[in-house]
């Protein structure tokens, strides 16, 4: 680590400083923006503990799109016993890690050191990037794997760049599509012969897939398809939605959607930063007048959000704050950089619109650390304290069915079935009849307690005469929960009360 990565890791913990800052003047107290982060954590302690990969425990489950953080998380929760500091440390470590290497990158186009130091400082001031160093999610771990991996290509190392996005692949399944573009190269790339050109490209190919290989088994173990049950449960359309049985029409999977991806991703960069976006798009240009490895670049840029919309869409590449696409954010500002050094040959101009851009970056992250901080206090509010209700009312042996099965699971350590079908993938076939599916399914399940936003179900939320609300909360002033109220129903196969309903299935 030299005196420029010491500027770049102070620049990480300095904007860390501004989020933690509005995180305890608006939610009071440490925690996550999102209800997702506490799977991981629920995930890892069971992992750590020794009961496997599991969310309930001794039911193993791939309920992970990105499995490789789970096991950081556990191995940190295994040596330090604290979840949130090893959480958060690690997010804010891979964050520094991943504006040193966005410098390393931008150095080997530019060969500048100055350009060099203002992408890698760039990098971790980002608000999307601090988001994500805090959030309890694989983000900052995603962005440092595919960074890493990109430079890799860019110094012509084949086969450390196949291990780089394998790994990166593991951490975020989007990273796959930089696995594609590298293999796509190694097709093509001018070799003595076409015997060894067909040599390399499928070592690179079978070298991927062996790193892949675990995760693969464990969801066809636990899920029956070679994707987590969180790619099934959340996926929308396109390619995966097909090969599952839930074909969309072509002009939606092939054009809609795409254009209108392409369109968000624009939007969010320009969101991050307009500087971004400007001289971004100058730098793409640049970057495929390179030839070679800087088209690939160009094409991991351009090609994303389009590969989100074809393959297994959803919600958009904007969605919990750009998370799915944050891989590539210092990507995009390598290409931002490379693109200013083209532009403005004028060492004193570029330094002033550099200066400029990192001074703009300050700015822009005050809104979004006060984003940050109204998440942590909408799941610390809600998920967070039903959880710890649930921990303290209930009977330990009761049985949660759930919307929202982050939070509300690792504070109650109780038996829960996920109604989203993230760690419960025999939800999915009744969740895709809508209510009347998702009734039949708890009919089956016969849950004791049911937790739910009665916006998500209104009709099971409606009838009272079945599912007796005993608490609920509300939020003031809501910005990233699923709905304003989230309602705790007793059963009607609760077996706790003197009038139980006995299970259709037989169960209990």
């Amino acid at each position: 680590m030299d005196r420029d990565d010491l500027l770049i890791l102070g620049a990480a913990l300095g904007v860390a400083g501004l989020f933690t800052f509005q995180e305890l003047r608006i939610a009071g107290t440490i925690g996550f923006p999102l209800d997702d982060s506490w799977i991981h954590l629920r995930f890892a302690q069971n992992l750590a503990e020794g009961n496997g990969f599991s969310y309930n425990r001794g039911v193993p489950v791939a309920g992970s799109t990105a499995p490789l953080w789970t096991l950081l998380l556990a191995m940190g929760y295994k040596v330090s016993g604290a979840m949130l500091t090893t959480v958060k440390g690690l997010g804010l470590l891979f964050a520094a890690a991943t504006g040193g290497v966005t410098r390393r990158l931008v150095g080997e186009l530019t060969h500048d050191r100055s350009l060099a130091l203002a992408a890698g400082i760039g990098t971790v001031l980002m608000g999307r990037m601090a988001w994500g160093a805090l959030s309890g999610m694989e983000v900052t771990l995603a962005a440092f794997l595919a960074t890493l991996g990109l430079l890799s290509f860019l110094r012509g190392s084949l086969w450390s760049s196949t291990v780089v996005f394998a790994l990166a692949t593991l951490a975020r399944p989007e990273a796959g599509l930089l696995f594609v573009l590298l293999w796509g190269y190694a097709c093509l790339e001018p070799l003595p012969s076409v015997w060894r050109r067909a040599r390399v490209a499928a070592g690179s190919l079978a070298l991927y897939l062996l790193l892949l290989s675990p995760s693969v088994a464990l969801s066809l173990l636990t899920v029956g398809q070679p994707v987590p049950a969180t790619a099934l449960a959340k996926v929308e359309g396109g390619l995966l939605a097909a090969l599952t049985g839930q074909p969309e029409p072509l002009r939606l999977a092939l054009w809609a959607r795409p254009l209108g991806y392409l369109g968000e991703y624009a939007a969010m960069l320009w969101h991050d930063h307009p500087l971004l976006l400007l001289f971004g798009a100058i730098g793409v240009g640049q970057l495929w007048r390179l030839g070679g490895r800087g088209r690939v670049l160009t094409l991991a840029l351009l090609l994303h959000p389009l590969a989100m919309a074809w393959v297994a869409p959803y919600r958009g590449p904007a969605f919990q704050t750009g998370r799915y696409s944050s891989h590539l954010l210092p990507l995009a500002v390598a290409a931002a950089v490379f693109g200013l050094g083209e532009l403005l040959k004028l060492p004193r101009i570029r330094q002033a619109v550099v200066a400029f851009g990192l001074l703009l970056s300050l700015i822009l992250a005050w809104p979004s650390a006060r984003e940050y901080a109204w998440g942590v206090q909408n799941i610390n509010a809600m998920q967070v304290e039903l959880g710890l209700w649930v921990d303290r009312e209930l009977p330990r042996d009761g049985r949660l069915a759930l919307n929202d099965v982050g939070a509300i699971a690792f504070f109650s350590d109780r038996e829960v079935i996920d109604l989203v079908g993230l760690v419960s993938p025999e939800v999915l076939p009744y969740k895709r009849r809508g209510e009347s599916g998702m009734l039949e399914f708890l009919e089956r399940a016969c849950p004791d307690y049911l937790i739910i936003f009665p916006t998500w179900y209104p009709r099971l939320a409606a009838a009272t005469d079945r599912f007796h609300p005993i608490h609920r909360i509300r939020l003031a002033e809501n910005h990233v929960a699923g709905g304003d109220e989230m309602v705790v129903f007793l059963t009607p196969w609760n077996r706790w009360r003197p009038d139980r309903v006995a299970c259709s299935s037989g169960k209990r």
